[in-house]
């Protein structure tokens, strides 16, 4: 009855010096919770590794891990949109010293041939700010998750037929004819005409303004390709196209904003069309695969 005794004496010490254990252990990831700092990279330790605190430490750490990945991936955005703002600036900034130097010289000017080739380079100078800050605007607008589009049976062959129309001065100016194939049968989606526009807008623009050739554009059943050969293909990711503020090594300095793609991106999530860009060789080639 003794020997009961003592044996039960014994548990009861050791499972109080057990949870005095446990008990510090908890207050001890409470302190390293409340004092860690969000950049380091310490980690939850153990003095007592039953395998309930191995468990909690191994999800508290997971947290901590995904939470740094999450800051790292925050912090880099960050950059890029400090970079890409930066080029823009200076994308904006570039032709609007240009208006101002050659208003300048328009105000000086007294021969009227002159003044009329300087006021044409002023009103191009202007209008390349103007679609700058259009393709800015429009970014922020699809990136408003308050933005809705709505959605109706679309002729996507017609609206591609009149984007196409609306850039005739641009080709012509280029002495440029693209390349258009069109399936015998219509293509009809459930889409937005507006929105569906501008992709083809911001695809065709994006073929005037870096490639080296006309673009051939071809639909072939459920899917709308734009594939044109550029002048320096080493200088394209085509991986990385569709990315906020992304411009090739030779389309830097061409007048663009980075954002052109970025939107045709970002409208073909919210009209559900898969947008893909591949290069093989020097041709570019963005498709746009329509859902059933």
């Amino acid at each position: 009855m003794e020997a009961a005794v003592v044996l039960l004496a014994v548990a009861v010490v050791a499972l109080a010096v057990q949870l005095a254990r446990s008990e510090a252990q908890l207050r001890a990831i409470a302190r390293f919770l409340v004092n860690r700092e969000s950049a380091s990279n310490a980690r939850v330790a153990l003095s007592v590794r039953t395998r309930g605190f191995v468990q909690l430490a191994q999800a508290v750490n997971r947290q901590i891990d995904r939470h740094q990945g999450e800051r790292v991936a925050a912090e880099e955005a960050k950059r890029e949109l400090r970079r890409g703002l930066t080029y823009l600036s200076h994308d904006i900034r570039t032709p609007l010293a240009g208006a101002q130097g050659y208003a300048q010289l328009l105000a000086a000017e007294e021969d009227e041939a002159l003044r009329a080739r300087y006021l044409d380079v002023v009103s191009r100078r202007l209008d390349d700010v103007g679609g700058l800050l259009d393709q800015l605007y429009a970014y922020a607008q699809v990136q408003d998750p308050d933005h809705r589009i709505e959605r109706e049976p679309v002729d996507v062959g017609q609206v591609l037929a009149e984007s196409l129309t609306s850039l005739y001065g641009q080709f012509k100016e280029r002495g440029w004819e693209p390349g258009i194939r069109l399936a015998d049968e219509p293509l009809v989606a459930d889409s937005n005409a507006d929105a569906l526009a501008r992709i083809f807008r911001n695809l065709a623009v994006n073929a005037l303004r870096y490639g080296c050739e006309p673009p051939r554009i071809v639909q072939e059943g459920r899917t709308v390709a734009f594939a044109n050969r550029v002048a320096d293909p080493d200088g394209v990711d085509a991986e990385r196209l569709f990315e906020r503020f992304y411009q090739g090594d030779a389309a830097r300095g061409g007048g663009g904003s980075g954002l052109g793609l970025a939107i045709v991106a970002q409208l073909a999530r919210a009209l559900r069309i898969e947008a893909t860009a591949r290069l093989d060789g020097d041709v570019l080639t963005v498709e746009l695969a329509f859902p059933v």
